[in-house]
């Protein structure tokens, strides 16, 4: 089988020559944005020029990360002692002194409540604001604002960093994607190793060619007859979509620069860490510098670990305590500090805005096997970035981090908020009939 972005064809013979000539036409980014009067309206209110969203995929441990519980019976606090920020009143895990010394930079909420419980349903929900069903699913966060913002310059206005489409075991995640707005509006994917190699995976028929060794048309006119022919009888017009996306790309030096992580200083990327997530977090920064509205960073779904039969993600129904500690906190500590102190220091996270959240929390009290399962009723989210006041916390939950005291902070309404910070407001969402009955969370905006 060949694996070209969303488009699967079996081995066959070579595809025309033609097919690919084609492919250095106008890219279809430009369909569909709003008419470019609307959103230089819309730019007088827009505190963020650009969104990173860190997906933290699997689901977190609230109560071992940032919503300790220190007096609560062991049973529910668990063996992390908790320790003192830089905010009055803030305390996290001691397994995130980076991010403790850094409170200033960012608010905590530890309200969020999402109405699914499995990993694919609760990731729809928290990437698009709505259920599953009814079908169509409803376009994710990233693919609003690339509507809303339409598509300038060489690099696409949505970018997906990670190993693929976000999924479990059992299935994908439906709202990966562009949903209702149409597939145009799909994520551009992209994955980053823990060496910062930058693949992406449209182009992963054409086995060599990479944002680092393709340089003009040459290159790629080159590797044309190791490519099947019958790819034409076989759909090759949603496949050249996708694929003049990415040679689009690849053919300007500028967006080609933007993802040459060989071009930082070694001390600057080993600051983010030698990890996956690390070195994603670290092609986050300079996709915003190079302009991008909206970049999702996936935790890797089978993050690095030295420790035996890690499962997906954040997902610890076992061995939670062991893999916080040894790799997920330490993993996350180092490269999301790196990623906000980098941002600050170039000016960036004035109009930056960034968020971190997983799909839900995970059991306050630990299970049968010492470890927790999933709690879709509590969890926290990270704010920092376009104008939000940082070194707060937003809500509350119970003493034993079961459910929130304060008003519960949806999906939805995280979706709401990350549009009006782009200068979507409520006219502009009805016009483009997205985020329908959403509402801001008014304490950060």
């Amino acid at each position: 089988m060949f694996d070209v972005g969303t488009f699967r064809a079996k081995t066959c013979d070579r595809a025309g020559r033609r097919a690919f000539l084609r492919v250095g036409a106008a890219l279809p980014w430009m369909l569909g944005g709003l008419a470019v009067d609307e959103v230089v309206r819309a730019a007088a209110a827009t505190r963020a020029k650009s969104i990173i969203f860190v997906w933290l995929w699997g689901a977190p441990s609230h109560i071992d990360t940032f919503d300790p519980k220190p007096d609560a019976p062991m049973e529910y606090r668990g063996p992390f002692t908790p320790i003192s920020t830089r905010t009055p009143g803030l305390m996290v895990s001691e397994l995130l002194p980076r991010l403790a010394a850094r409170s200033h930079k960012y608010t905590v909420v530890r309200s969020n409540v999402t109405s699914e419980p499995g990993h694919p349903d609760a990731g729809t929900v928290g990437l698009t604001g709505f259920k599953e069903k009814p079908e169509p699913v409803r376009p994710n966060f990233g693919s609003i604002i690339s509507k809303f913002r339409g598509h300038r310059g060489s690099l696409p206005p949505f970018v997906s960093v990670g190993r693929g489409i976000p999924r479990d075991v059992v299935r994908k995640v439906d709202g990966y994607g562009g949903g209702t707005l149409g597939k145009t509006f799909d994520p551009f994917m992209v994955s980053c190793s823990d060496l910062g190699e930058v693949e992406i995976p449209a182009l992963q028929l054409l086995d060599g060619l990479t944002p680092n060794r393709v340089s003009d048309r040459r290159a790629l006119l080159s590797l044309v007859d190791e490519v099947p022919r019958q790819l034409e009888a076989l759909g090759i017009d949603e496949w050249d979509r996708t694929f003049q996306r990415a040679y689009g790309l690849l053919t300007t030096p500028a967006a080609r620069a933007a993802f040459d992580l060989t071009a930082e200083p070694q001390k600057m990327r080993d600051g983010y860490g030698q990890t996956t997530f690390g070195q994603s977090c670290l092609l986050a920064r300079r996709l915003v510098e190079a302009g991008v509205p909206y970049i999702q960073v996936n935790w890797s779904e089978y993050v690095e670990s030295i420790t035996p039969n890690c499962d997906f993600g954040w997902d610890t129904h076992i061995y939670n305590f062991e893999l916080l500690q040894d790799t997920h906190c330490p993993i996350f500590d180092r490269a999301y500090s790196a990623l906000l102190d980098d941002l600050d220091s170039r000016g960036l996270l004035k109009h930056t805005l960034v968020v971190a959240m997983g799909e839900f929390g995970r059991t306050p009290r630990i299970n049968g096997r010492a470890a927790r399962d999933h709690w879709p009723r509590c969890y926290f989210s990270l704010w920092s970035g376009a104008g939000i006041e940082p070194g707060r916390v937003i809500g509350a939950s119970d003493k034993y981090a079961e459910d929130p005291i304060t008003e519960g902070i949806t999906p939805l309404m995280v979706g709401t908020t990350i549009s009006e910070l782009a200068g979507m407001d409520a006219q502009a969402r009805a016009e483009l009939r997205v985020l329908d009955g959403g509402s801001v969370i008014h304490e950060l905006v």
